[in-house]
């Protein structure tokens, strides 16, 4: 069982990774609770895994009333029918789910179910290339090589065009078919017909590997007379903590003033990520509140962890969820940084992901969560301390090109700046004694009660 924070991400993009690796290994595989002749009656049936989904719900499921719905009497239903095909039978698992009326306790196809898993481990099997598709053309273009995967090795250069994956052309293929042709098994050969400018095309053989996927950028940006160290943070994957410690301490080593840390877009990830990080940022104080089904109330505490303890401001957006909410909250409630952007998602449940005996998978919503100061921000988001607002132009100019991001075209980071120059400002002020400070110093006995 994986503590999921996410929300579907809904946007489209036309680049693509060169393929998946499932690399999840903390799912729950529940054996089936039949009794021996049920088992005898059901085996090798679709049936099997909607009673196995059943049990998860009934064991798992946030509200105890499922929604005021008489659940076991939607197992006897789903168990009386006659199934025709495993779709047939998923489509009855899913109807029955929506019964639910919770959008994040959902069914996921073996194919489904696999790209989940890909996305949060951080990870895929592949050669290490970014690719982009012309809409003109159809040109499938190499824009990205990994650092240190097969790709770069072998001696594959950016701008370089995929004309076929093991002599089958790519003129008529879009990106997903392309993806799925160029990934593989690990220590498998794929052949790529490479054009590049200057020369006859040419073929290529290079072995699959595991790649880790970036999922935290940086920058060092100079403005005016203090150096800023950006992160920007896309998800909350298996890797997305090891990542930011990285990030966190390079940056430091680099004596930037302070940070902007840039969870924009981010849909949400692990909850053990989002911890992590939280308690690279602080050292003390409440990081999440959440409450099961049976109202009991785990709290997380950050340990005195802290990687750094200069000025910081985080960025968001509408689409800043879950993981992102629960890191922003952490980070706000405590007063350890400035909140900028427009309010979050709303995305306040926390998921379990459990896979099924076929490779299917169920997401299920197991508890909720709230901020350290015991705010519920589900359906309301997180709201910034500076509001700053996007006009459509503006949001079309950020999001069609990247690069914009972080630049004087960019008025949420412009604001981020301004304030941090002015945290800065007071976090290298040397303080003056306090009235406090200069009486004579407190009894012990005093000085416990004070404490």
């Amino acid at each position: 069982m994986t503590p999921l924070f996410k929300r579907p991400n809904t946007i489209q993009r036309n680049t693509v990774w060169s393929s998946l690796l499932f690399s999840v290994s903390t799912f729950i595989v529940l054996q089936p609770c039949f009794t021996q002749p049920a088992a005898a009656r059901l085996q090798d049936s679709p049936k099997v895994i909607l009673d196995e989904a059943w049990q998860l719900v009934n064991r798992h499921y946030v509200d105890g009333t499922f929604n005021h719905k008489d659940w076991k009497a939607t197992r006897q239903e789903l168990l009386s029918k006659r199934y025709v095909s495993t779709q047939h039978a998923y489509t009855a698992l899913r109807k029955a789910l929506a019964e639910l009326n919770d959008p994040y306790t959902r069914f996921m196809s073996p194919d489904e179910f696999k790209a989940l898993t890909t996305q949060t481990s951080g990870q895929l099997s592949g050669i290490g290339i970014r690719l982009e598709q012309s809409e003109s053309t159809n040109a499938v273009t190499i824009i990205k090589l990994l650092p240190n995967a097969p790709a770069l090795k072998a001696g594959l250069k950016v701008g370089d065009r995929i004309l076929a994956i093991d002599g089958k052309k790519t003129d008529d293929m879009d990106l997903k078919a392309i993806s799925s042709l160029i990934r593989g098994e690990i220590d498998t050969t794929v052949q790529l017909r490479i054009g590049r400018a200057g020369r006859a095309p040419f073929d290529m053989d290079i072995m699959r590997d595991v790649i880790e996927l970036p999922t935290v950028h940086t920058k060092i940006k100079q403005e005016g007379a203090n150096r800023i160290g950006y992160i920007r943070l896309v998800e909350f994957s298996a890797h997305a903590s090891e990542q930011m410690k990285t990030a966190i301490k390079d940056l430091e080593a680099q004596k930037v003033d302070g940070f902007v840390l840039d969870l924009r877009g981010n849909p949400g990830g692990l909850l053990n990520a989002s911890i992590e990080i939280a308690e690279m940022w602080l050292n003390k104080g409440f990081i999440v509140h959440t409450v099961d089904r049976k109202g009991k109330q785990d709290d997380v505490i950050a340990h005195p962890t802290a990687l750094t303890q200069r000025p910081l401001v985080v960025l968001v957006d509408r689409d800043s969820a879950s993981s992102s909410e629960i890191l922003t909250g952490a980070l706000q409630d405590n007063q350890r940084a400035i909140v900028i952007g427009t309010s979050t998602f709303g995305k306040a449940l926390v998921q379990s992901v459990h896979k099924l005996s076929d490779g299917s998978g169920i997401a299920i919503t197991v508890a909720q969560y709230f901020t350290p100061k015991g705010t519920d921000i589900n359906h309301k988001g997180i709201t910034p301390d500076i509001s700053v607002k996007l006009t459509p132009e503006q949001s079309q100019t950020l999001y069609s090109d990247p690069s914009f991001l972080a630049t004087f075209n960019d008025p949420q980071y412009m604001q981020a700046i301004r304030s941090l120059q002015q945290s800065i400002h007071s976090h290298q002020r040397p303080k003056q004694p306090s009235a406090q400070q200069t009486q004579p110093r407190a009894t012990s006995e005093t000085a416990k009660r004070l404490n």
